[in-house]
């Protein structure tokens, strides 16, 4: 019998959990680190990380990078959240390539937020080497898949990220100035509260509806 984990890497190989999983929620960035005010204006502006629930209890995070201007996305971090492990990750082979457990294991500047971005252990990935070349640059994406906690659901993700009880970092090099960033989530758009709410009720009508049919 083949686990979950085995059953996302066979759909994975045969494009089933492609390039259309089911939409969610686009979130951009805000700088924390504010090493090069221009280097923060254009992480801010082209760096965004999608969020969908392709599956059943499974969520993806795709960080994308609109370009032009010169950057990289080398390391993502996870903090806090319905999340119960980071099941795949779904490279681009040549151009962009991560591994997990990313290096350094915390967000870089992340003790300058309040309260301090604690990278939940296991909930990180960096890129592989040479890591500029192989992170996230213009015009190139990256998928990550997470397995939900038990009894928990793509409502619970969004509602984490709109309160900040789950947030996603960024560690940003490349810059044509030659510094780095790190960057935090901004609250999620456009689906916000109402979005959130409708989503909860949707999947209680769904439970309610299979209780009804089991008792039939």
């Amino acid at each position: 019998m083949l686990t979950l984990r085995q059953t996302l890497l066979a759909a994975a190989a045969v494009g089933l959990l492609g390039a259309s999983p089911a939409r969610g929620s686009t979130l951009g960035f805000g700088c924390i680190t504010h090493n090069l005010a221009g280097n923060c204006a254009i992480g801010e502006a082209q760096l965004t990380v999608d969020v969908s629930n392709p599956a059943a209890a499974v969520i993806r995070f795709q960080f994308a990078n609109a370009g032009p201007a010169a950057s990289s996305i080398t390391d993502v971090y996870f903090d806090n959240g319905p999340l119960q492990a980071l099941s795949l990750i779904l490279n681009t082979a040549g151009s962009v390539e991560f591994s997990p457990f990313a290096s350094p294991p915390n967000l870089p500047g992340g003790n300058l937020l309040s309260p301090p971005f604690e990278t939940t252990r296991g909930f990180s990935a960096d890129s592989d080497s040479p890591v500029q070349p192989m992170g996230v640059n213009p015009g190139e994406s990256l998928g990550i898949l997470f397995l939900l906690q038990p009894g928990r659901s793509f409502a619970d993700v969004l509602a984490g990220l709109e309160d900040g009880s789950l947030r996603i970092g960024i560690h940003v090099q490349g810059f044509s100035s030659g510094g780095s960033e790190s960057f935090v989530n901004a609250v999620p758009e456009p689906l916000g509260l109402l979005g959130v709410a409708l989503l909860a009720l949707a999947a209680h009508h769904g439970r309610s509806r299979r209780l009804t049919s089991l008792r039939r």
